[in-house]
């Protein structure tokens, strides 16, 4: 029998006030999993920037502005949040953010990597207040698949085994 999702926790109504809606998770594209857990640490894979259900495409420094990335960042950690309430059953069950790695498809005179990233920081310590405060590295990188502009992956820590 599948948990009800508490949508009159804190967690959820702090995601209502912030306009945010969970899109369906995404299904993996090759023979990995979106999630895996070890433990209380749960482990997801890199997901990519997505624009109105389509990869959001572009390269930070030639054709997108660190504040089109930033956007794209947040986007990415919208679906890492969809991502982790359908491997948990409930973000209730998140005890804290531990790590966000990202990816910046950018030319090799783009520095702002760092302020891209900040659209994910930003959201997760929105969402989760002080649990949502992470270690994380921002790395620019020569391409992504699918042309995508931002690919991040994240480590968390699970409050109960499952």
């Amino acid at each position: 029998m599948k948990k009800m999702i508490n949508t009159s926790s804190p967690l959820y109504l702090r995601l209502e006030e912030l306009g945010i809606k969970l899109p369906k998770s995404s299904s993996p594209a090759a023979s990995y999993v979106m999630a895996s857990h070890v433990d209380n640490i749960v482990y997801l894979s890199g997901h990519i920037a997505k624009k109105n259900g389509q990869v959001w495409v572009g390269k930070l420094g030639q054709n997108m502005t660190t504040e089109e990335g930033k956007l794209a960042a947040r986007a990415v950690a919208i679906d890492l949040l969809s991502t982790l309430e359908k491997h948990l059953g409930d973000l209730d069950q998140v005890g804290r953010i531990i790590k966000v790695t990202s990816l910046v498809n950018s030319t090799p005179d783009y520095t702002e990597q760092h302020l891209v990233t900040n659209g994910c920081s930003e959201l997760f310590v929105d969402v989760f207040e002080e649990a949502g405060k992470h270690a994380r590295s921002a790395f620019g990188v020569a391409q992504l698949p699918l042309g995508a502009c931002v690919e991040i992956e994240l480590i968390a820590e699970i409050k109960k085994f499952i």
